[in-house]
């Protein structure tokens, strides 16, 4: 069995259909190739990576009492993903989206908040995350009663008691982004959120001013996922080091970024260097965006090492 995960935050039922080149008029049909259902956000499609990878991984966050809800335990459940801690909400719906994917893997959204936006303190276990190895935080600004001083609570309660803490979010254009994130800032080992996102954030636009902006504000390390371009690791007392995306069929690019943070946790309990690390979380997100949702592509850990070692890696600009 693999490190221990606990994975707190948004958990979402994705509805995906491709390809959408227009949404008819009226009461007009549009014929296209594929719909799918999957369990998703930067919590619960991380989950999923994170098992596939054989990560012993523990759910928290909300869902509500309808079958949204359902779908998402029973598909983590098949993975083997520990669901009691879910929480089960009556007074609103499961957090669900569609997606119309474009023939360029771009992906246009309509989202309900739902149950995610429900979850709290109260709904905290503990104990689990105490005994767990990694704390996985995602959904950032999704979280209403999360957001703010909650999520540095938690992830300080995580540090204090030697479990490793990785966070990611989803970038909502907001005025108060830094104030919302800035209590978790200094409890975060693994800040991995999206370069464009982190941009957002500080209104910069130099990656180094960009990295040292959170270094200086506490966090343990820099983790930005750059599509195309890769990513980008930095620390205290270290080089950045760069590494590219791998070459891939575009077919959805939807949680290219929550496969790449569950490859860089299982990396980094296996022992392997940053370097090392970041290039199974590349693989996982070439392996993603092959197919249609955030589950596609990844089989097990053997098979996106083999991946991981023959695949051809895309240019990198500076």
């Amino acid at each position: 069995m693999g490190a221990t995960v606990v994975s707190m935050g948004i958990h979402i039922l994705d509805i995906l259909g491709r390809y959408m080149n227009k949404i008819p008029e009226g009461q007009g049909v549009e014929i296209i190739e594929e719909i799918r259902l999957t369990v998703a956000g930067t919590a619960a499609g991380t989950s999923v990576d994170l098992a596939k990878l054989g990560a012993n991984v523990i759910a928290m966050g909300a869902i509500g009492q309808d079958e949204p809800g359902n779908f998402i335990v029973d598909t983590m459940t098949r993975y083997g993903i520990e669901t009691k801690y879910l929480a089960r909400k009556s007074n609103v719906q499961t957090s669900c989206s569609m997606l119309t994917i474009r023939p360029n893997g771009a992906r246009p959204a309509f989202h309900v908040p739902g149950a995610s936006g429900e979850f709290n303190l109260d709904d905290v276990n503990w104990d689990a995350i105490a005994n767990a190895d990694y704390l996985h935080f995602g959904g950032t600004y999704l979280m209403a009663k999360m957001d703010g001083k909650p999520t540095g609570e938690v992830l300080k309660f995580a540090q204090e008691h030697g479990v490793v803490t990785t966070l990611d979010m989803i970038g909502m254009p907001r005025p108060d982004m830094l104030e919302i994130l800035e209590p978790a800032l200094p409890y975060i080992d693994y800040f991995m959120p999206g370069l464009e996102e982190a941009e957002m954030i500080t209104g910069l636009k130099n990656r180094q001013d960009v990295i040292k902006f959170f270094l200086d504000r506490g966090v343990k390390h820099t983790v930005f996922k750059m599509g195309g371009e890769g990513s980008s690791i930095a620390g205290h007392g270290m080089d950045e080091i760069r590494l590219p995306a791998f070459k891939a069929k575009v077919v959805d690019s939807t949680g290219c970024g929550d496969s790449y943070c569950a490859g860089f946790i299982v990396g980094l309990s296996l022992g392997w260097s940053l370097e090392d690390a970041g290039r199974l979380g590349s693989a996982c997100g070439a392996l993603v965006v092959s197919g249609l949702g955030s589950d596609a592509g990844i089989k097990d850990l053997d098979s996106t090492i083999a991946f991981m070692k023959q695949a051809e890696p895309l240019p990198m600009s500076v």
